[in-house]
């Protein structure tokens, strides 16, 4: 049975070459799949938590304060 397309949201080709502009010659699919379903998860937990901010300032729509506050929170999650 053949496997069904992930429906993605972002879309694979622009991935693929922001990777090769870090340096890489070739970027295999397998690579650009895996790194645009990493990317979506952060976008949707940046959008989550940069939500939450606005909330709490009694705003529905999310700022650019408030995602740099939800930057800030995931880079000390990340390990040094």
């Amino acid at each position: 049975m053949p496997r069904r397309k992930q429906i993605r949201d972002l879309p694979l080709t622009p991935v693929a070459r922001l990777l090769k502009k870090g340096g890489a010659k070739r970027v295999s699919k397998e690579a650009t799949i895996y790194t645009v379903d990493i990317l979506e998860r952060i976008c949707t937990w940046l959008g989550r938590e940069a939500a939450s901010f606005a909330r709490h300032a009694g705003r529905n729509t999310i700022k650019r304060e408030d995602v740099e506050l939800a930057v800030r929170g995931l880079l000390k999650e990340l390990p040094a």
